[in-house]
């Protein structure tokens, strides 16, 4: 396996749960994930959430992707950081339409939250593996 299936497995089941910290406490919430391709995994929020905030205290995470029927899991741990161009903040009011709603009509909207998991590593789990996560290869990327 390599990071190509990482990309496909995360856009294939883009719900998905992320791990920040406020502080010593940890904080998981579910999301839709927008895209992964092979600069990383693409998550679009409103900076007004508590999550943007931690990811700005605090840039590290972990996500969790569950394939629909439950027979494998990928866990992605990395760093996150806003992503400021242009091109993909415009790129996401036009896949997300959704976005507008929320009042965010311009990609310069400072409401609109991009952020990327640049770097990390991810590795892919199954029941098969129980008692065996310490030992599963990961994959680096970034």
């Amino acid at each position: 396996m390599d990071f190509k299936d990482c990309i496909k497995f995360a856009n294939d089941n883009k719900t998905c749960y992320l791990a920040t910290a406020e502080g010593d406490q940890p904080r998981v919430r579910a999301m839709g994930m927008w895209y992964a391709d092979e600069t990383g995994f693409y998550l679009q929020m409103q900076s007004v959430k508590a999550v943007s905030k931690q990811l700005d205290a605090n840039p590290k995470v972990e996500i969790y992707f569950q394939a629909k029927d439950f027979s494998k899991v990928m866990r992605v741990s990395g760093k996150t950081r806003p992503v400021t161009d242009a091109k993909i903040r415009a790129r996401c009011l036009e896949e997300r339409p959704f976005v507008k709603n929320f009042g965010i009509t311009t990609p310069d909207n400072p409401l609109l939250a991009i952020y990327q998991v640049y770097t990390g590593e991810a590795y892919f789990w199954t029941m098969a593996d129980t008692m065996k996560e310490a030992d599963l290869p990961r994959i680096k990327f970034g």
